[in-house]
C-alpha cells in the first residue's frame, strides 16, 4: 500500500499489548488477510476454523488469541481482529485535512468556529451555527441555520445538515448523508390530497456516531430523532421521523426505521431488514438479514423472517420448505386412500 509506515513486530507487539513469539526485529509494513498476504505483511487469525489456511500463508507474522501450531511469527492477543484494527490505523492512517477556510466558504451571520478546523471549498455554513475544534468539513458541505457541529468531527462531500441539526464529538458523516430532511408526514384533506404535516422537529446525533454515504435521518415531526452514542450506519439506510437508535448499535446497507421506531443499546439490524412504526426493540436485539415486524421484540433476542419469529424456529421453517412439495403429495395419497376406505 502506497505511503505506508514501516514498523518492527517488537513495536507491534508493544502497540497492541500482546505477546511477541518470534524475531522481534522482523519489519512490517502491511496488513492483509491471510489468503492474500505477503512478505512484510501482518495478518490475523481470527477463527480456529481457519488454521489450515496457516499453511500457506505467506505473511510475515499473525496476530492470535492463543498459540498455534506453525512456523511464522505470532503476535498473541485476547482480541486479534481489534489489534489488526489498531495496527491498520497506525500503519495506515487516513489524510490530514489542510487546515483553514477556503476562499470560496460562504459563511452566515453570527457563525462561531472553532480552532484548528478545516472548511474546504464550496462549503456553506448558514446563521447561528457553531462548529467545534478540529472540525473537518469537506467540498460542497451545507449546513443549515443553527447547526451545531462538535469537536472533530468529519464531514465528507456533500453531506447536508438542514436546520437545527445537532452532531456530537468525533462524528463521522460520509458523502450524500443528509441530516434532518423532513419526516416524511402527510394526512389526507377534504378532497383526497395529501396535505402536508409540517415537521418542526430536529435532529441529534451524539458521541463517535458513523453514518455512511448517502443515508437519511429525517428529522422529527416533534421533539428529537436521537441517534445515540457510537452507533455505526451503513450506507443507503433510512431513518424516519421521532425515531430513537440505542448506544452502540448496527444499521446495515439498505436497513429502514419507519416513524417513531425505538432501538435499544448493541441493537443489530442485518442487511434489508424493514421495521413498521412505533415498533420497539429491547436491549441486545438482533434481526438477521431481510427480516421485517411490526411488532415489539423483547431484549436478547436473535429472530428472522417476516414477521419475525426466533432464528432456531426461521431455521427449521426454511429447512422444512424444500420438503412441502413430496409431503403435499404424500397427504393427497392418504386422502385419496381414505376417500376408497369410505
Amino acid at each position: 500500500m502506497v505511503g505506508a509506515l514501516i514498523m518492527k513486530l517488537r513495536e507491534i507487539a508493544a502497540l497492541v499489548r500482546g505477546t511477541l513469539e518470534g524475531e522481534p526485529s522482523i519489519e512490517i509494513s502491511g496488513v492483509r488477510g491471510m489468503k492474500d498476504a505477503k512478505e512484510g505483511d501482518i495478518t490475523f487469525l481470527g477463527s480456529s476454523k481457519y488454521i489450515e489456511y496457516l499453511d500457506d500463508c505467506r505473511a510475515s507474522a499473525i496476530l492470535t488469541s492463543e498459540l498455534v501450531e506453525t512456523s511464522l511469527p505470532q503476535i498473541i492477543v485476547a482480541k486479534p481482529e481489534l489489534a489488526f484494527a489498531h495496527i491498520i490505523s497506525e500503519l495506515h492512517p487516513e489524510p490530514v485535512a489542510k487546515l483553514g477556510v477556503h476562499p470560496s466558504v460562504a459563511v452566515g451571520d453570527n457563525v462561531k468556529l472553532g480552532d484548528n478546523i478545516s472548511l474546504a471549498a464550496g462549503v456553506s455554513i448558514g446563521n447561528g451555527v457553531v462548529i467545534g475544534d478540529g472540525a473537518v468539513l469537506h467540498a460542497n458541505v451545507v449546513v443549515g441555520d443553527n447547526c451545531l457541529i462538535g469537536d472533530h468531527s468529519i464531514l465528507h462531500p456533500n453531506v447536508t445538515l438542514y436546520r437545527n441539526s445537532e452532531l456530537g464529538q468525533h462524528v463521522i458523516l460520509h458523502s450524500g448523508v443528509v441530516i434532518g430532511a423532513d419526516g416524511f408526514g402527510y394526512t389526507v384533506d377534504e378532497v383526497g390530497r395529501h396535505f402536508k404535516i409540517n415537521q418542526v422537529g430536529r435532529v441529534v446525533i451524539e458521541d463517535h456516531v458513523e453514518i455512511g454515504a448517502n443515508s437519511c435521518v429525517d428529522r422529527a415531526a416533534f421533539d428529537t430523532t436521537l441517534i445515540k452514542e457510537g452507533t455505526k450506519i451503513d450506507n443507503l439506510v433510512q431513518v424516519a421521523h421521532n425515531c430513537t437508535v440505542g448506544e452502540h448499535s448496527i444499521l446495515v446497507s439498505q436497513v429502514g426505521l419507519a416513524g417513531s421506531v425505538t432501538l435499544g443499546h448493541h441493537v443489530v439490524l442485518a442487511g434489508q431488514v424493514g421495521l413498521g412504526d412505533h415498533v420497539t426493540l429491547g436491549d441486545q436485539v438482533t434481526l438477521t438479514a431481510r427480516s421485517g415486524t411490526f411488532r415489539d421484540v423483547e431484549s436478547n433476542s436473535v429472530v428472522s423472517g417476516f414477521p419475525v419469529v426466533p432464528n432456531t424456529q426461521w431455521k427449521r421453517e426454511i429447512a422444512s420448505l424444500p420438503k412441502l412439495p413430496d409431503l403435499i403429495k404424500q397427504v393427497r395419497k392418504l386422502e385419496v386412500r381414505l376417500d376408497a376406505m369410505e
